[in-house]
């Protein structure tokens, strides 16, 4: 507001007048300047808050926030605000009400005329709005928000400073809490807002009295009922306000007044005390001063004099000195240029010298490191093609050598049903010649000795064959461990490998994220798509960890009992209703992987696989994998 406005900057340095000096200055700048913070006819603006974001204000506005400043009790304001703004409500009483309109005299009518001051009501003001239009979306309710609603009422002239929305469960709740400024004036706002709803037939009375068809809305001023009622409205209102009369209100900013005038009545009588201490100090300190200044005038006159003698004696040293100085210099300009020539010359030869010797030094050390580097990989690559070789001819020694025993054990396995089939036969003669028996036919009793002798031999064979069977049933779990454990060397082998070929290692059971956020996408931003994805995908592979939880059914088809999703389960009904089918296979493929390679413990489990045939690879094709990676890897080391 220009420089007749500077003590209104808002520092924290004390009034340095006494406050009733201070009091009258501040007083008439503000009538000089008065036409400086008068924005219109109808509207001002505070000469002491410029940086505040609401600069328009009514008459009644502007008085109202300089009381409510003056007479504020918080540390954040400082002394000389309050002062400040108790000047500018003593000129806007004195000088500017006459000058202000109807409607802002209007609104200056006492607002507690027409209320019982022992009436209790939410503190600070609070106003109620029900029946707010509501719609289901997603499977919530949703409504208008707050700020909708204040923008409004705003356009009403209640000046709401915010509305609140109510949330509960099931979503909007068709209510909201409309907040007032904890003043007089946010109290006058708040009668207006319920008169004019009473008005229309909109009030408390005729809300509960309503007819279900009617779909306006109903609003009113929080009192004692509403704040101690069982409803959403009268939960939230405990969380933010009081219960107060009008009375106590009154007696609270009458003591906080009181207070603030005890306060102000002790600065000033300190700091007129404090004035005429420094006025007794100045006195004596001039005193000593003008003493000091004339004998700094009589030490400085000789000073003076005495500096002038050294100047003239240090001008005619200097002038010597400075054509000595000349002299050298001549000299060593002529010495410096025959050096400068001799010293380029000696650069060059310098130079030509380090240039050969740096070269020399860079190859002999390019040769070394090339040698160790070409050494260590054909080790390397020799080691390598060994290991390789070797694991590719015991590969081929142990299939050849199981494809023999399964050979063996199906022939033994047929000498064994025959010699079973023999010993039954053999079984069955000894029975029908022990009927015979009877008869006393020497013949026949030779034929049942000859019998039972063949039929121990014939056991003897059985127990060794099944003892040789058993051998080799033995051996073969262990080639079976040992290919086992070989498989797992090669599928450990090739984690090592970045490939995107045919043959790789698979992880199955792990969750693919990418329709997770392709998905979640569509309905967010990128950077929240990220957080939101992660966290779904964490959520679901802990679902997938969960032995608990297990969608799948066994179903008959085609006579064979098979293990499907049900797709009756809640969570994936709910996964693929709100994100989609992608998301929804995804999880499902997921499942099906670790119900089928580690269904009790539902952990990731590493598998070689094959890509382009959608199967699990075999472990010769994992070796053919593993010698182009190395092919590969070893000409790109050649190459470097």
């Amino acid at each position: 507001m220009g420089s007749s406005m500077e003590y209104s900057s808002g520092d924290d340095t004390e009034i340095s007048d006494s406050e009733t000096e201070y009091e009258e200055k501040a007083y008439e700048e503000l009538k000089n300047v008065s036409q400086q913070f008068k924005v219109s006819d109808d509207a001002y603006t505070c000469p002491f808050c410029p940086k505040k974001k609401k600069q328009d204000f009514l008459y009644n506005e502007l008085l109202q926030h300089a009381i409510g400043v003056g007479k504020c009790s918080s540390q954040k304001r400082t002394r000389k605000d309050k002062a400040n703004h108790l000047v500018l409500a003593k000129y806007l009483e004195n000088d500017v009400a006459v000058d202000s309109s109807p409607l802002q005299q209007a609104t200056m009518i006492d607002p507690l005329a027409d209320h019982d001051r022992d009436e209790m009501f939410v503190w600070p003001w609070i106003g109620i709005i029900v029946n707010i239009p509501t719609e289901i979306e997603d499977g919530r309710y949703v409504g208008e928000s707050g700020s909708k609603l204040r923008d409004q009422l705003t356009r009403k002239g209640f000046n709401p400073t915010r509305v609140r929305p109510l949330w509960n469960y099931r979503g909007h709740s068709g209510t909201a809490l409309v907040e007032f400024q904890n003043d007089w004036l946010g109290f006058n706002n708040a009668m207006a807002f319920e008169k004019a709803y009473e008005a229309n037939h909109h009030g408390k009375r005729s809300w509960q009295a309503k007819n279900d068809s009617i779909s306006d809305l109903y609003g009113w001023v929080a009192r004692a009922d509403d704040y101690n009622s069982d409803n959403i409205f009268g939960e939230n209102l405990r969380k933010i306000g009081d219960l107060r009369t009008i009375s106590d209100i009154m007696e609270d900013e009458a003591r906080k007044t009181q207070q603030l005038v005890g306060d102000l009545t002790t600065v000033i009588e300190a700091k007129t005390m404090h004035l005429l201490e420094m006025e007794n100090k100045f006195n004596e300190t001039e005193n000593s001063l003008s003493q000091l200044i004339t004998v700094k005038d009589k030490l400085l006159q000789e000073y003076n004099d005495d500096i002038k003698k050294i100047q003239s004696g240090a001008r005619n040293h200097l002038q010597k000195i400075f054509n000595d100085h000349e002299k050298l210099k001549l000299q060593l300009e002529t010495r410096k240029r025959e050096l400068e020539l001799r010293g380029q010359e000696l650069a060059k030869r310098e130079t030509h010298n380090e240039n050969e010797r740096r070269k020399l030094a860079e190859e002999l050390e390019e040769n070394a490191v090339k040698n160790c580097s070409l050494q260590a990989a054909t080790d390397e690559q020799t080691k390598a093609d060994e290991k390789v070789l070797k694991l590719a001819e015991e590969h081929k020694k142990q299939k050849e050598n199981l494809h023999r025993k399964i050979i063996q054990l199906e022939k033994q396995l047929d000498a064994e049903q025959a010699v079973k089939l023999e010993i039954e036969q053999l079984r069955g003669k000894l029975n029908v010649m022990r009927h015979v028996e009877g008869e006393g036919n020497l013949e026949v009793l030779k034929k049942v000795d000859s019998l039972h002798t063949s039929l121990r031999e014939k056991e003897g064979e059985l127990e060794d064959l099944l003892a040789l069977n058993q051998t080799l049933i033995v051996q073969e779990r262990n080639s079976n461990d040992e290919l086992q454990d070989a498989r797992k060397e090669l599928i450990n082998g090739l984690k090592e490998f970045s490939t995107n070929g045919q043959i790789g290692v698979k992880r199955m059971g792990e969750l693919n994220s990418k329709p997770f956020h392709e998905a979640i996408k569509r309905k967010y931003d990128e950077v929240e798509a990220d957080e939101r994805t992660t966290e779904l995908c964490s959520l679901w592979e802990e679902y997938l960890r969960d032995s608990e939880w297990h969608p799948i059914k066994v179903v008959e088809i085609k006579g064979k009992h098979q293990e499907v999703i049900n797709q009756d389960d809640e969570k994936l009904k709910d996964l693929k209703n709100n994100y989609g089918e992608e998301v929804y296979d995804a999880v499902t493929s997921a499942l099906i992987e670790i119900n089928e390679y580690n269904p009790s413990g539902r952990y990731i489990v590493s598998e070689l696989w094959n890509y382009n045939q959608g199967r699990k690879a075999d472990l010769q094709e994992g070796i053919v994998q593993i010698m182009k990676l190395w092919r590969t890897y070893k000409r790109k080391r050649g190459m470097d």
